[in-house]
């Protein structure tokens, strides 16, 4: 992996933590747990989404699309996790 692609993934990453941090009220885990989210995010939507025959396309905006849907699936499991 080249540098560059360690910022984007690093860039991708915050952005989708932080989005889904917005739409999954009372996440907030600041700027390193947002990145860590978002990477997260994107390995869970990364295995769910093909085997749900979806695809979000390709390119940066579909990226956050893709991670950030999977840091919501994350966020939703650690409330319903966090509950019990």
């Amino acid at each position: 992996m080249g540098i560059e692609s360690f910022v984007a993934l690093i860039l991708i990453g915050a952005v989708a933590g932080w989005l889904a941090g917005k739409i999954v009220t009372g996440y907030g885990f600041g700027l390193i747990g947002n990145v860590v989210v978002g990477i997260l995010g994107a390995l869970i939507a990364s295995f769910l989404l093909p085997r749900l025959g979806l695809s979000l396309g390709g390119g940066v905006v579909a990226a956050i699309l893709h991670s950030t849907l999977g840091a919501v699936i994350l966020l939703a499991l650690l409330r319903v996790v966090k509950r019990a």
